[in-house]
Protein backbone atom coordinates (compact mmCIF):
# COMPACT_ATOMS: atom_id res chain seq x y z
CA UNK A 1 0.00 0.00 0.00
CA UNK A 2 1.21 3.50 -0.83
CA UNK A 3 2.10 5.91 1.96
CA UNK A 4 0.89 9.48 2.39
CA UNK A 5 3.75 11.74 3.51
CA UNK A 6 3.13 15.33 4.62
CA UNK A 7 5.92 17.81 3.81
CA UNK A 8 5.73 21.12 5.67
CA UNK A 9 7.99 24.12 6.16
CA UNK A 10 7.41 25.62 9.61
CA UNK A 11 8.76 28.32 11.85
CA UNK A 12 9.91 27.56 15.37
CA UNK A 13 6.54 28.75 16.68
CA UNK A 14 4.64 26.43 14.32
CA UNK A 15 3.64 28.86 11.56
CA UNK A 16 3.51 27.24 8.13
CA UNK A 17 1.74 29.99 6.20
CA UNK A 18 3.50 31.70 3.28
CA UNK A 19 6.94 30.08 3.61
CA UNK A 20 8.07 31.98 0.51
CA UNK A 21 8.23 35.04 2.79
CA UNK A 22 10.59 33.59 5.43
CA UNK A 23 12.26 30.32 4.37
CA UNK A 24 14.75 31.42 1.69
CA UNK A 25 17.43 32.82 4.04
CA UNK A 26 17.66 29.26 5.44
CA UNK A 27 17.82 27.45 2.09
CA UNK A 28 21.34 26.12 2.47
CA UNK A 29 22.78 23.58 0.06
CA UNK A 30 22.07 20.68 2.43
CA UNK A 31 18.45 21.79 2.94
CA UNK A 32 17.96 22.11 -0.85
CA UNK A 33 19.35 18.59 -1.36
CA UNK A 34 16.83 17.11 1.09
CA UNK A 35 13.94 19.04 -0.49
CA UNK A 36 14.98 17.76 -3.92
CA UNK A 37 15.29 14.20 -2.64
CA UNK A 38 11.93 14.23 -0.87
CA UNK A 39 10.06 15.52 -3.90
CA UNK A 40 11.83 13.22 -6.34
CA UNK A 41 11.09 10.20 -4.14
CA UNK A 42 7.29 10.53 -4.32
CA UNK A 43 5.27 9.23 -7.25
CA UNK A 44 2.36 11.64 -6.90
CA UNK A 45 1.48 14.97 -5.29
CA UNK A 46 -1.70 15.65 -3.29
CA UNK A 47 -2.72 19.29 -2.84
CA UNK A 48 -5.49 21.31 -1.28
CA UNK A 49 -7.17 23.91 -3.48
CA UNK A 50 -5.31 27.00 -2.18
CA UNK A 51 -1.87 25.38 -2.53
CA UNK A 52 -2.83 24.01 -5.95
CA UNK A 53 -3.79 27.50 -7.15
CA UNK A 54 -0.45 28.93 -5.97
CA UNK A 55 1.60 26.10 -7.47
CA UNK A 56 -0.35 25.95 -10.75
CA UNK A 57 0.19 29.68 -11.24
CA UNK A 58 3.93 29.39 -10.71
CA UNK A 59 5.54 26.01 -11.46
CA UNK A 60 4.40 25.36 -15.07
CA UNK A 61 6.40 28.36 -16.29
CA UNK A 62 9.59 27.15 -14.61
CA UNK A 63 11.43 25.29 -17.31
CA UNK A 64 14.98 25.50 -15.95
CA UNK A 65 14.24 23.01 -13.14
CA UNK A 66 14.41 25.60 -10.39
CA UNK A 67 15.59 24.14 -7.07
CA UNK A 68 15.80 20.77 -8.80
CA UNK A 69 12.07 20.12 -8.42
CA UNK A 70 10.29 21.95 -11.25
CA UNK A 71 10.47 19.06 -13.71
CA UNK A 72 9.12 16.61 -11.12
CA UNK A 73 6.29 18.89 -9.97
CA UNK A 74 5.26 19.59 -13.55
CA UNK A 75 5.32 15.98 -14.73
CA UNK A 76 4.11 14.03 -11.66
CA UNK A 77 0.49 12.97 -11.25
CA UNK A 78 -1.22 15.59 -9.10
CA UNK A 79 -4.46 15.29 -7.17
CA UNK A 80 -6.26 18.41 -5.95
CA UNK A 81 -9.09 18.31 -3.44
CA UNK A 82 -11.78 20.82 -4.39
CA UNK A 83 -15.49 20.93 -5.03
CA UNK A 84 -15.27 24.27 -6.85
CA UNK A 85 -12.30 23.95 -9.21
CA UNK A 86 -13.32 23.91 -12.86
CA UNK A 87 -11.05 22.16 -15.37
CA UNK A 88 -7.71 21.94 -13.57
CA UNK A 89 -5.21 22.73 -16.29
CA UNK A 90 -1.85 21.99 -14.70
CA UNK A 91 -0.33 18.95 -16.44
CA UNK A 92 -1.42 15.55 -15.03
CA UNK A 93 -3.92 16.96 -12.50
CA UNK A 94 -6.94 15.00 -11.30
CA UNK A 95 -9.59 16.63 -9.16
CA UNK A 96 -10.96 14.92 -6.05
CA UNK A 97 -14.34 16.48 -5.32
CA UNK A 98 -16.30 13.75 -3.59
CA UNK A 99 -15.66 12.10 -0.25
CA UNK A 100 -12.03 13.19 0.18
CA UNK A 101 -10.94 10.66 2.84
CA UNK A 102 -12.57 7.82 0.88
CA UNK A 103 -10.90 8.91 -2.37
CA UNK A 104 -7.50 9.28 -0.69
CA UNK A 105 -7.87 5.81 0.86
CA UNK A 106 -8.59 4.52 -2.67
CA UNK A 107 -5.44 6.26 -3.97
CA UNK A 108 -3.39 4.59 -1.24
CA UNK A 109 -4.62 1.17 -2.35
CA UNK A 110 -3.59 1.73 -5.97
CA UNK A 111 -0.22 0.44 -7.15
CA UNK A 112 2.62 2.92 -7.09
CA UNK A 113 4.97 4.75 -4.81
CA UNK A 114 4.41 7.24 -2.04
CA UNK A 115 2.14 10.28 -2.31
CA UNK A 116 3.40 13.60 -0.94
CA UNK A 117 1.21 16.39 0.43
CA UNK A 118 2.94 19.75 0.04
CA UNK A 119 1.67 22.63 2.19
CA UNK A 120 -2.13 22.35 2.04
CA UNK A 121 -2.83 23.05 5.72
CA UNK A 122 -6.61 22.66 5.53
CA UNK A 123 -6.29 19.33 3.72
CA UNK A 124 -3.72 18.00 6.20
CA UNK A 125 -5.78 19.19 9.17
CA UNK A 126 -8.87 17.47 7.74
CA UNK A 127 -6.95 14.20 7.44
CA UNK A 128 -5.28 14.23 10.86
CA UNK A 129 -6.61 11.41 12.98
CA UNK A 130 -8.08 9.62 9.95
CA UNK A 131 -5.33 7.02 9.77
CA UNK A 132 -4.51 8.12 6.21
CA UNK A 133 -1.32 10.07 6.96
CA UNK A 134 1.68 7.80 7.37
CA UNK A 135 4.38 10.36 8.06
CA UNK A 136 4.96 14.04 8.81
CA UNK A 137 8.24 15.58 7.62
CA UNK A 138 8.52 18.98 9.23
CA UNK A 139 11.34 21.32 8.23
CA UNK A 140 11.48 23.65 11.23
CA UNK A 141 13.18 26.97 10.53
CA UNK A 142 14.94 29.00 13.26
CA UNK A 143 12.61 31.98 13.09
CA UNK A 144 9.67 33.04 15.26
CA UNK A 145 6.92 35.01 13.50
CA UNK A 146 4.36 35.23 16.29
CA UNK A 147 1.44 35.19 13.84
CA UNK A 148 0.12 33.15 10.94
CA UNK A 149 -1.59 29.88 10.13
CA UNK A 150 -0.33 26.94 12.13
CA UNK A 151 -0.47 23.33 11.04
CA UNK A 152 -1.48 21.94 14.42
CA UNK A 153 -4.69 23.41 15.81
CA UNK A 154 -6.34 23.04 19.20
CA UNK A 155 -8.76 20.47 17.82
CA UNK A 156 -5.90 18.25 16.59
CA UNK A 157 -5.38 15.34 18.93
CA UNK A 158 -2.39 13.36 17.72
CA UNK A 159 0.20 11.15 19.30
CA UNK A 160 3.30 11.00 17.13
CA UNK A 161 6.48 8.99 17.29
CA UNK A 162 9.77 10.69 16.36
CA UNK A 163 11.66 8.60 13.78
CA UNK A 164 14.42 11.00 12.70
CA UNK A 165 16.00 14.34 13.52
CA UNK A 166 18.42 15.95 11.12
CA UNK A 167 20.11 19.32 11.66
CA UNK A 168 21.27 21.46 8.74
CA UNK A 169 24.03 24.07 8.46
CA UNK A 170 21.46 26.91 8.29
CA UNK A 171 19.84 25.93 11.60
CA UNK A 172 16.86 24.19 9.99
CA UNK A 173 15.78 20.90 11.56
CA UNK A 174 14.07 18.07 9.74
CA UNK A 175 11.74 16.29 12.16
CA UNK A 176 10.17 13.08 10.88
CA UNK A 177 7.19 11.76 12.80
CA UNK A 178 4.85 8.83 12.30
CA UNK A 179 1.49 8.34 14.00
CA UNK A 180 1.97 5.98 16.94
CA UNK A 181 -1.56 4.63 16.85
CA UNK A 182 -2.63 6.31 20.07
CA UNK A 183 -4.67 9.47 20.50
CA UNK A 184 -3.60 11.48 23.51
Amino acid sequence: MRKIIVFEYMTLDGVMEAPEKWQFPYLSKDVAEVIQSQISDVDAILLGRATYDIFAASWPSRTHNEFGVADKLNSAPKYVTSSTLVNPDWNNTTQIDGNVPEEIARLKRQPGGDIGILGSAALVQSLMGSGLIDEYRLMVHPIVLGYGKRLFQEENNLALKLVEVKAFSSGVLLLRYQPDGQNS
